[in-house]
């Protein structure tokens, strides 16, 4: 079953690509079919396996030559090896699949944040109420807790953006990351907000430093905040109620 869910995962991941591409331009995600950006040439079916025709083509388009980027099968092979985590994590069944396209919207969303500084609300709005509709299946959230964590998770960032600009004149927080946490609170309520602001906060403050280390002069550099959202809330889903669990028991 597992091999099953990461072959299911490398086809969707083909698709993420897709959206990755497309969605910052406004583009259909489903039409047309894929065509190389360099010369425009329709991609051939044997040509878009996941992963293997990348390799089989040495990242290259079989037609101009152009380079073809090693982000495709990164993409691909994050997405096959989450979803077959979320199976052995959750068992085969509708949660692991809700869970694996949860990951798989995260995963659009970092990408194209660091590409384009932006997420888009295409993703994140509904997910907002997807997350709020899961509720009410048996075995997650009960609704007041989603309903929490949107309220949690969107006014949390809200007021620290707001406070922010309030103080600097300056927009530090986009909106778009304020609708990615009350999403994220939609399904994971405020236990799992908490616990994935601690983690973003906490990996982006890393980051942030180890790219000042890297550049001459100055403290003032963009990271784009979404992807580590991205990576907390993915945290969470693995290893945060054991966390929380631990740290509760150790706190007594």
């Amino acid at each position: 079953m597992t091999w099953a869910a990461f072959a299911f995962g490398l086809i969707i991941g083909s698709f993420l690509n897709v959206c990755i591409h497309r969605l910052p331009a406004g583009q259909s995600v489903v039409h047309p079919r894929s065509r190389c950006p360099a010369c425009g040439r329709m991609i051939r079916g044997y040509d878009n396996v996941p992963v293997l025709s990348w390799l089989l083509l040495r990242g290259r388009c079989r037609d101009c030559g152009a380079r073809i980027s090693a982000r495709y099968p990164v993409v691909e092979l994050l997405s096959g090896g989450f979803a077959a985590m979320t199976v052995t994590r959750f068992g085969p069944g509708w949660e692991a699949l809700l869970m694996y396209l949860l990951i798989a919207a995260f995963l659009v969303i970092t990408f194209i944040d660091i590409d384009h500084r932006i997420i888009p609300d295409v993703i994140s709005l509904p997910g907002i109420a997807i997350g709020l509709a899961a509720s009410f299946l048996p075995g997650l959230l009960s609704p007041l807790d989603s309903v929490i964590g949107i309220l949690a998770g969107g006014g949390s960032l809200f007021l620290v953006a707001w406070g922010y600009e309030l103080i600097t004149h300056r927009e530090g927080m986009g909106g778009g990351d304020i609708k990615l946490l009350a999403m994220i609170g939609a399904f994971m309520g405020w236990k799992g907000v908490l616990f994935t602001i601690f983690v973003a906060s906490l990996t982006g403050t890393l980051a942030g430093l180890a790219l000042m280390l890297r550049r001459e002069g100055g403290m003032k550099l963009a990271v784009p905040f979404g992807p580590f959202l991205a990576v907390g809330a993915i945290a969470y889903l693995f290893i945060g109620p054991e966390t929380l669990g631990w740290y509760l028991r150790a706190m007594r």
